[in-house]
């Protein structure tokens, strides 16, 4: 049996929030989805399955080809458990592995101890019945095994990503307070953004959302910026196919020669960052960096499609927050007085700070960025007067923001 042609339960995990998202992604791949949960969904495929979700995805964290489930009570039983999988077929016994878990489970004081019996039954196995042992550590530059115990449910996979998916590979420089790139990704992909409008980022920082904008738009795919998957250092591994998968994404890369992205900062050395970052992922020439204040950016014409996204500071202390009350003030002006015809988002982790927006949100999208419960705010910014009963409904009481 070779895991790259035998179907399994294939997981991938996202950071919370971002499964519908990531649902999308992998239907658009052309795959079904059995599942969606809270940080990912389930599928159903093979390990070569796994290579192209491994270049494609945006907004995953990993992705996790099952090798056995099973009902676990102590460390014992788990030794017993994975010493009877047949590693010797998946792992090279010359080549590097290491054990990465997620446990919740009362015998268990540390995930370390965890890692290190699947570790020592791997290696007794391997020792058995090939004769020789392969090395292991923790960095996650060859094969990796990962174990999810919880309570008495265990399940052992094969890590086909390593080090994780939601870093892109080409913020070298990440500035201040920077924004996970499949957290970015997914944030643009919830919006009304139609890939050809405008897209204006003001207050962009070390850019993030506007490189994703243009990788996006330009169909670039983030496995153009990595050259080294746990699967390719598993028993079994076949070259051609990878190459026939990256072929496939450098040939989809579409040039759009009157895309317009806009990103501004008041900050130099924040669109410095940016420049540099965005070199790196080839779309330096699809953006037009300004240093400005957010609302000194020189705007495109209106358009069909065209959105203009905003990331401002949450503020962490008192001193910050009321600090930061002009400025969302400002920013709901902003979007009222120049954004006329564009659909405005506001990403924030700080709704109380969002109500001297000033301004009534279409719709609101739950996100989580690191430990900070977000909101993507969605503003209807009419270039003309709304028909409407009530001809100041773009004015709404600060409390109705939720």
């Amino acid at each position: 049996m070779s895991v790259f042609t035998t179907q399994n339960k294939i997981i991938i995990t996202c950071n919370k929030w971002l499964a519908p998202v990531l649902r999308s992604e992998v239907i658009g791949l052309g795959f079904d989805v059995d599942r969606v949960f809270q940080t990912g969904v389930e599928l159903t495929g093979t390990v070569n399955d796994c290579i192209r979700l491994n270049l494609n995805l945006r907004c995953a964290s990993q992705v996790m080809y099952s090798l056995k489930s099973f009902i676990c009570n102590d460390p014992d039983e788990l030794y017993k458990i994975a010493i009877s999988i047949h590693w010797e077929k998946m792992i090279k016994p010359d080549g590097y592995f290491s054990v990465i878990s997620n446990v919740f489970n009362d015998t268990i004081s540390t995930n370390l101890f965890a890692n290190l019996r699947v570790k020592d039954a791997i290696v007794d196995r391997m020792r058995d019945v090939a004769g020789k042992r392969p090395s292991t550590g923790s960095e996650l530059s060859g094969a990796v095994v990962y174990l999810f115990w919880k309570n008495d449910e265990a399940e052992l996979f094969l890590d086909t990503s390593g080090d994780s998916l939601a870093r892109h590979g080409y913020r070298k420089l990440p500035g201040k307070a920077p924004m996970l790139e499949a957290l970015a990704a997914a944030t643009i992909l919830s919006t009304k953004w139609n890939k050809f409008g405008a897209f204006v980022n003001p207050m962009c920082g070390s850019g993030t959302l506007a490189i994703e904008a243009a990788l996006i738009a330009t169909k670039r795919a983030p496995g153009l910026f990595r050259n080294n998957y746990a699967f390719m250092h598993l028993i079994g591994y076949d070259n051609a196919v990878y190459e026939k998968e990256r072929t496939i994404i450098e040939e989809q890369v579409r040039h759009l020669p009157n895309l317009v992205i806009i990103a501004s900062d008041i900050s130099r050395d924040a669109i410095k960052v940016a420049k540099i970052n965005a070199g790196v992922a080839g779309v330096e020439d699809l953006i037009n960096f300004q240093v400005c204040d957010f609302e000194a950016t020189q705007m495109p014409e209106p358009e069909e499609g065209a959105i203009v996204m905003i990331n401002p500071e949450y503020g962490e202390r008192l001193g910050e927050e009321l600090e930061l009350e002009a400025t969302y003030a400002r920013i709901g002006d902003y979007m009222k007085n120049k954004c006329k015809g564009m659909t405005g988002y506001i990403f924030t982790g700080n709704l109380e700070l969002a109500k001297k927006i000033r301004l009534k949100p279409s719709r609101r999208i739950e996100f989580l960025n690191a430990k900070i419960d977000c909101r993507l705010l969605e503003y209807e910014l009419y270039a003309g007067t709304k028909r409407t009963d009530k001809p100041k409904d773009t004015l709404v009481d600060p409390t109705e923001v939720a």
